[in-house]
């Protein structure tokens, strides 16, 4: 049996504490060797998984004598530039989403994995969720071609640490299409495969984010949030044509009219049609379980798939990387996924902000500024 990969943890805020970290402490192919944060809460935090544990403030006391892997959940503009030292230093690096803010960082990783000689994993778990992967598998057994895909996430009340770094653009790189929408564009890629997207324009709204009364009470402890604000949206909606001819419609929303939270894939082929409807993510606000359907000459039959408790993707995900960190023909790979995903991303922005500027001009005037 091999040896437990060691693992630092860089960045204890929700992510890394409740997703990562407290996973990593019990998986029995990790053993975790240092938490980085420059928290006062850190120590204590390394002293609770054990007493051989370091607690460092930053990542310039890392070492690959230290540790096999850092898995990095800092906020999201520190994202690209801590992967970056970490890699040059020759450190393997598991980097949550999203992995950068734009393509000249997905350009930084790039030539850090190639100076450092290190390998870079990205971090967006939906694609290993048990329906989603009925959904593929149901795909490629059923569906023949794939003519288009409609996927969207939308929360009932879930903006992330309203006021705070979620809502900067400086800070966050964008707002629910970023944040949640990272994560369906990487549902749809095993399904498109690696092709890029010629056509992708959008639209972006804020109905929501300045309501206190849609944060994520969820991420605080079920702590009231505090009022909102920011320049960033809740909702984007996005439409977007492949280069073989496959179109996605895609719905991004952190806040919206509905009462529970839900998230629906629907892929339609030459042979049939197939929908999954679940609900990504934490929130306790959701509707209900999983349920994937297949229809075929106007007949619809559920199709059967393993229940798994909620954040079973991120273990499935965990239990995958070591095989990625010994296997040389990994290099690369997350980088090209990553260049895809950033560019769609960019696209819509940019065909949204004309619509941005005029709503935010229709804002003031209505308020008499």
């Amino acid at each position: 049996m091999s040896s437990p990969v060691r693992v630092a943890v860089v960045g204890l805020g929700w992510a890394g504490r409740e997703i990562w970290l407290s996973r990593l402490a019990t998986h029995p192919a990790y053993r975790v060797v240092a938490v980085v944060d420059p928290s006062p809460a850190a120590q204590e935090v390394a002293s609770g998984i054990g007493p051989e544990v370091l607690s460092l403030a930053d990542v310039d006391g890392l070492a690959p004598d230290l540790v096999d892997l850092a898995v990095v959940a800092v906020p999201n503009h520190l994202h690209s530039a801590v992967a970056c030292r970490l890699l040059r230093r020759g450190i393997p690096v598991f980097l949550e989403k999203p992995v950068c803010l734009n393509s000249a960082e997905a350009d930084e990783l790039a030539a850090a994995e190639r100076e450092g000689g290190a390998l870079l994993l990205a971090g967006s778990a939906a694609r290993h969720r048990a329906d989603v992967c009925a959904l593929r598998e149901t795909t490629d057994r059923e569906l023949g071609r794939i003519r288009h895909i409609d996927i969207a996430w939308v929360r009932a009340r879930g903006v992330p640490d309203a006021g705070g770094w979620f809502t900067q653009s400086s800070l966050s790189g964008g707002g629910a299409l970023v944040d949640l929408g990272w994560h369906l564009l990487d549902t749809v890629a095993p399904l498109v495969g690696p092709v890029a997207y010629e056509q992708a324009v959008g639209t972006v709204s804020g109905d929501f984010i300045e309501a206190a009364t849609h944060g994520t009470a969820w991420r605080h402890g079920g702590a009231r949030p505090r009022p909102g604000g920011g320049d960033v949206e809740d909702t984007a909606r996005a439409f977007l044509v492949t280069e073989s001819g496959v179109s996605v419609s895609l719905r991004a929303s952190w806040a919206s009219h509905e009462a529970l939270d839900s998230t629906v894939v629907r892929v339609e082929g030459s042979e049939g049609t197939a929908s999954l409807r679940c609900t990504f993510g934490f929130s306790p606000n959701r509707a209900g379980g999983s349920e994937l359907t297949l229809t075929r000459s106007g007949r619809t039959t559920a199709v059967a798939f393993d229940e798994e408790p909620i954040g079973a993707e991120y273990d499935r995900q965990l239990d995958a990387i070591p095989a990625q960190l010994a296997d040389p023909s990994a290099r690369g790979r997350a980088v090209e996924e990553t260049r895809r995903t950033i560019a769609v991303i960019e696209r819509v922005y940019g065909s949204a902000r004309p619509a941005r500027a005029l709503d935010r001009e229709r804002t003031v005037a209505g308020a008499g500024v």
